[in-house]
């Protein structure tokens, strides 16, 4: 299968984390390889094991050296490699998350259409037409990397970075789309924002999503923006 490697590759990442990957590029099928080794790693969580991190297409093992050896995590996961049955993915949610798109919301819905060869109106409606898949969370807390942008709108990053992207903005990275949770600077191309509260690390559960679940953008007008907000 194109870019799923045949065995898992190891990557030493520091005194206390074990990086492993299973394939070179952005694709479904190392995705759901990646989430299938989480599922087990976290049903079997040895002592030793702080923390496990998906992305895109690797998985992060932190663990405790004074517990666990590193001689081990390998060992566990080439096992895992002739388990993979035993997984079992949960079915993703879908997230409905309102964006009011362009003006001062969307500062690049402009150059996303012109460079696209399209409309604004168009943009809109190719964009929200689509149930993307969050590939990964991080970047900053709760930031969804999104899978599945239709071909038409992938678009540049900015040349320079913004030094302030407000909380809830949309944008688009080349054949990426994703949502700013909480204030930072960035370089992706903004043509919407959403008026919910991605990120609230005061709640029980501080992510309204998790890898995995598939996000779908509503068109919202200015005035049920401010409604919601």
């Amino acid at each position: 299968m194109e870019g799923l490697f045949r065995t898992p590759r190891f990557r030493i990442s520091g005194d206390t984390g074990l990086l492993v990957e299973y394939g070179d590029c952005i694709a479904p099928e190392v995705n759901r390889k990646v989430r299938a080794v989480t599922v087990l790693l976290d049903k079997e969580r040895l002592p030793g094991i702080l923390e496990v991190v998906p992305t895109y297409r690797s998985v992060l093992i932190l663990y405790d050296p004074a517990v666990l050896e590193i001689s081990t995590l390998f060992i566990l996961v080439e096992d895992l490699e002739r388990r993979l049955d035993e997984s079992v993915i949960p079915p993703p949610k879908t997230v409905i998350i309102p964006v009011c798109y362009g003006d001062e919301f969307g500062p690049d819905i402009e150059f996303v259409a012109q460079y696209s060869g399209i409309n604004v109106s168009e943009v809109i409606r190719v964009h929200s037409g689509v149930a993307y898949q969050i590939y990964m969370i991080g970047f900053a807390p709760g930031f969804p990397f999104l899978g599945g942008l239709p071909e038409i709108l992938h678009t540049p990053r900015l040349e320079t970075p913004r030094d302030r992207v407000l909380p809830g903005s949309v944008g688009i990275a080349n054949n990426q789309t994703g949502i700013y949770p909480v204030e930072s600077p960035g370089g992706w191309r903004l043509i919407g924002r959403t008026p919910l509260r991605l990120f609230d690390p005061n709640s029980e559960n501080p992510f309204l999503y998790e890898s995995g679940d598939l996000i779908k953008f509503e068109p919202i007008s200015r005035e049920e923006y401010r409604d919601l907000i």
